[in-house]
């Protein structure tokens, strides 16, 4: 069994938000709740400690009382965030949900979990979500070095170099937020 202690949520906030007009996503607001503040206390409970990885605004995270991590490596997507996160991780293990998902379930870390091993990535009604995984930090910390090197930056190529296992959530879609119209579907505020 994995101990709160052990586990850090690492929130990718750090795109762009092109397909929003370079809307900042984390500050997306639904009822009132920014999205990362959203997800951030959706596994409060669950995780240790929490990380944000973004590429601009963090002193805006600093109020929130969110610690921040920026990429080491630039302009290359997802992996920067996610390797930025695994290199400032202090627990044994890395939950990594994006900050554009709309949906989680209750038994999301327990069921990612229970594929054993070195962890494991969600795949929903949609298909594979691979920025929703959870991960040993030193497997992934290899994975995400090498992928690196390699010029590779596919998310799921570098998963499997660990390799990480697939986890069905059947009925369940994640959702993203990455245009006015999923921002309208969901129930999220204008800006």
């Amino acid at each position: 069994m994995m101990l709160r202690g052990d586990l850090t949520l690492g929130i990718l906030a750090g795109g762009r938000g092109s397909r929003l007009g370079g809307r900042d996503k984390a500050w997306l607001q639904r009822d009132g709740i920014a999205q990362v503040l959203r997800i951030a206390r959706r596994f409060n409970n669950e995780c240790g400690a929490t990380l944000v990885s973004a590429n601009r605004d963090l002193h805006r995270y600093g109020t929130e009382g969110l610690a921040t991590i920026e990429d080491r490596v630039i302009d290359i997507g997802p992996l920067g965030g996610i390797d930025a996160l695994a290199s400032a991780c202090t627990t044994s293990w890395l939950l990594t949900i994006p900050v554009d998902v709309v949906n989680t379930n209750d038994c999301l870390l327990r069921t990612l979990a229970s594929a054993g091993g070195e962890g494991a990535a969600a795949e929903d009604d949609d298909g594979l979500q691979p920025l929703v995984a959870l991960y040993r930090v030193q497997r992934l910390r290899d994975a995400a070095r090498a992928a690196i090197a390699a010029n590779a930056f596919s998310i799921e190529a570098m998963q499997a170099r660990i390799p990480l296992p697939r986890v069905r959530f059947a009925g369940l879609r994640f959702g993203n937020l990455n245009t006015p119209e999923d921002l309208h579907l969901a129930g999220y505020a204008d800006d």
